[in-house]
């Protein structure tokens, strides 16, 4: 029977020859991910979220806010209104809205409205931190779409309880009209840090590529 290796050094000392076994290898190098490939998966997450970003907003607001006209007699939802409202229109919207009405605008703001500025900041995040290398300079660009995210959800619940109040608050009115107003004003700028990156990410690629040594 071979004896083990422990057996072999108790018996002969240090003249014992243990034979040497070599392990197989632990990492399949055929497996290993390279920076291109986990940059190209990264671009392909992006195109799918800009895509369905677009998507978002026109179905929310070129498709189904636009129909919301019809139950409240041609008035225009909050959401759409870039430039805010004020009490007056709040009384005349919640006039000519009954609560069925009222109930699938908050519908719409729990699916649609909700998905858009979620799906939206999930894809700038990464956009941005796909192309800008500097920490505190996409960390700058970063914020522009989370306040985005929390300003829009914030403004969906505020205006569903402004058109459900039984009376008028002013305070509140004002609080929705200026959510609704710092929206999209963050959405445009949004627009402009995604552009901004891309922008970023071309000139330091254009920049790498003088100094990539040639394969002979």
């Amino acid at each position: 029977m071979a004896k083990t290796p422990a057996q072999r050094i108790k018996k002969h000392g240090s003249k014992a020859v243990v034979p040497q076994h070599s392990l197989p290898p632990v990492i399949n190098p055929t497996t290993a991910r390279s920076p291109q490939k986990a940059q190209s998966n990264s671009k392909l997450i992006v195109i799918a979220g800009v895509v369905a970003s677009l998507f978002l907003f026109w179905y929310l607001h070129l498709l189904v806010l636009n129909q919301m006209t019809q139950l409240s007699g041609g008035m225009a939802m909050p959401d759409s209104l870039v430039g805010g409202f004020d009490t007056s229109y709040v009384g005349q919207l919640k006039a000519a809205m009954d609560d069925d009405a009222r109930g699938q605008l908050n519908y719409i703001h729990k699916t649609a409205g909700t998905l858009f500025p979620l799906i939206f900041g999930f894809t700038w995040l990464l956009l941005i931190g796909t192309n800008v290398a500097g920490k505190w300079l996409r960390w700058a660009l970063w914020a522009v779409p989370m306040l985005f995210v929390v300003v829009r959800l914030w403004a969906n619940v505020t205006v569903d309880s402004v058109l459900a109040a039984e009376t008028a608050d002013a305070g509140q009115i004002a609080l929705a009209s200026g959510l609704t107003v710092a929206g999209w004003v963050l959405f445009v700028v949004s627009l402009l840090a995604g552009a901004a990156a891309v922008f970023l990410g071309k000139k330091s690629a254009e920049t790498a590529k003088p100094g990539q040594q040639q394969r002979p």
